[in-house]
């Protein structure tokens, strides 16, 4: 036992024990990133997700779509948490009925209703819907959503979503952004590389490191099969006037 003991603490690994006590101490306040290495240097933890066409909501839409009374049933969690794909879907209808069925409802409800399309699904619809960031629809064309217990004509709220970054304090510091700024996102494949400018940084201090692309953005990097990814600062850097 003696033994034992003297040959622990004669060997113990003082930078290890420094990793793992910041590794223990991020894990337990939630950070996103983790130590890339056991030297205790940090290292974000990047996602990129494709966005795919969906639908916000108000509560009285809701109501209109599925039913008086009715809420948003949750059914898978986004990766942002908070966020999730409900059970619900609606069709959008445009201009000479060209419609899509089956588009997914994201919750939780919001104060405005909002459509966000793929520059493919404006053209399939025949609807000319500008790039936006989301939230951002003054002057923007409508279209209809039908549930299974009505409709709802939307004056303008369909958009094409600007690429985005959602972003933490912490990893702002790392990448040394703003909220606000813009931010590039590289993307190597056997087939195509392919370089995205102009994510908009949307630093939240409960935000982990994601990037939104939409699915034709998704497919055109072949983000599948995707060999790396880089983010990085993009310069020169510029700011989102009305963020």
């Amino acid at each position: 036992m003696n033994a034992s003991a003297s040959n622990f603490n004669g060997n113990i690994d003082a930078a290890r024990i420094e990793s793992l006590v910041r590794l223990a101490i991020a894990k337990a306040l939630g950070q996103p990133g983790v130590p890339a290495d056991h030297s205790g240097v940090y290292t974000p933890k990047l996602v990129v997700s494709i966005s795919a066409r969906h639908v916000h909501l108000t509560d009285e839409h809701v109501e209109k779509l599925f039913g008086k009374g009715k809420k948003l049933t949750p059914e898978k969690g986004l990766y942002q948490d908070g966020f999730f794909a409900a059970a619900e879907t609606v069709m959008i209808v445009g201009p000479r009925r060209r419609m899509i069925p089956n588009v997914r409802v994201l919750g939780p409800t919001r104060k405005t209703s909002q459509v966000e399309l793929a520059f493919t699904d404006t053209i399939s619809l025949g609807i000319d819907a500008p790039v936006r960031h989301s939230g951002d629809i003054q002057g923007t064309p409508g279209c209809v959503l039908v549930g299974p217990a009505g409709a709802v004509e939307l004056d303008q709220g369909v958009i094409r979503a600007a690429r985005h970054v959602h972003i933490n304090p912490r990893d702002c510091e790392y990448y040394g952004v703003k909220n606000g700024e813009f931010m590039a996102l590289k993307v190597k494949s056997p087939q195509c590389s392919v370089t995205f400018e102009d994510l908009l940084v949307r630093q939240d201090a409960n935000a982990k490191l994601e990037v939104h692309i939409d699915t034709d953005e998704g497919n055109a990097c072949d983000l599948d099969h995707a060999t790396s990814i880089e983010l990085k600062r993009q310069e020169p850097c510029k700011c989102h006037d009305n963020h």
